[in-house]
């Protein structure tokens, strides 16, 4: 029996980003932050450059709002999460 997959192509988008952020949180949780913060921005970055190639009537789940909407908020969200991550001195060392 095989695995039950989203049939639009957004919707498998979606799926993939739900993972890469879970990804990125878990890698916050056990004390990885930078590197969590990093991979949750890049997926965002990623979401908002899906949103922008993938055709209208095979969006699924991806849509949130509007098209322009999205691409901007997602792309926002996923750069500026990807620099807070590469610019914040490292603390005291432990």
């Amino acid at each position: 029996m095989s695995p039950v997959l989203p049939r639009s192509r957004g919707s498998q988008i979606y799926l993939c980003l739900l993972v890469g952020v879970g990804v990125g949180l878990a890698l916050v949780g056990v004390g990885h932050w930078r590197a969590g913060l990093l991979v949750v921005g890049v997926t965002f970055g990623l979401g908002g450059l899906a949103r922008a190639v993938v055709p209208q009537d095979h969006v699924g789940m991806l849509r949130v709002r509007g098209r322009t909407f999205d691409i901007v908020w997602l792309t926002l969200l996923g750069v500026s999460l990807a620099v807070l991550a590469l610019v914040v001195p490292p603390g005291p060392p432990a």
